[in-house]
């Protein structure tokens, strides 16, 4: 059962609640910069600084996603490893990432190289997280995921094969997306932050629509709204 964790403390800002998570959820939710954001604020009669807003997400946004983590219920017993590049500042680096067979991403790490110490670290990362081992690992077939895989998950089933991978494969479309509405990445710390909060926040509201009809999809998304509010601290209506 999903701990349930007080909502963020607003004290000392301007904008109340209802303001401030509408702003952070439109920027990891949608393709947009924060001058986009102010824009949509503004219309609405809401006049704040794109800064301002770059903030608020800096702030509030890891808040929200770990208020989100807490009720998500327990990973699935197969777990899909993938990496792929990213542009941080000119240079490749590489986004790590995880996701069970739901599809629900279970850890991200950004870092420098792709090598077998790599693969340890996100791994040993990834357990400390979860706090448990999967059934099942699915990896493509990177090389550096055997020794990490032998040397941590020892017990654990791995299956390396590039065609069994395609759920952590399609769980990196969003992240391209919002690279390139970004303009790419300023530091690996940031892309780290970043990426961390929109792993957790995206995701919350991208139901799996194919597999609902319209009234069932309506439904769920109120559902997650209210989930939203709740952890954001936006009083409901009466």
């Amino acid at each position: 059962m999903a701990v349930e964790a007080e909502a963020p403390s607003y004290k000392g800002f301007r904008f109340p609640a209802e303001v401030v998570s509408h702003a952070v959820w439109l920027y990891h939710r949608f393709p947009l910069s924060f001058r986009e954001v102010e824009e949509l604020l503004l219309v609405r009669g809401v006049v704040v600084s794109h800064e301002a807003i770059r903030q608020w997400c800096d702030r509030f946004g890891p808040q929200y996603a770990s208020a989100l983590r807490r009720r998500r219920p327990q990973a699935g017993d197969k777990w899909h490893l993938d990496e792929v590049f990213i542009k941080i500042n000119g240079a490749r680096h590489y986004l790590w990432r995880a996701v069970d067979q739901d599809g629900n991403v279970l850890d991200i790490l950004v870092q420098s190289k792709r090598d077998a110490k790599a693969a340890k670290r996100f791994i040993a990362k990834l357990m400390k997280r979860q706090r448990q081992v999967p059934r099942v690992l699915v990896t493509d077939k990177c090389r550096s995921y055997g020794p990490a895989h032998r040397e941590l998950m020892g017990s654990v089933e791995h299956r390396s094969h590039k065609g069994l991978n395609n759920r952590a494969e399609n769980s990196h479309q969003p992240t391209r997306q919002r690279e390139r509405a970004m303009k790419y990445f300023r530091s690996p710390g940031g892309a780290q932050k970043f990426l961390s909060a929109f792993s957790a926040i995206s995701p919350h509201f991208r139901p799996r629509r194919h597999l609902m009809s319209a009234p069932e999809y309506r439904t769920e998304m109120q559902h997650r709204f209210t989930i939203w509010n709740q952890i954001t601290g936006v009083p409901t209506a009466a």
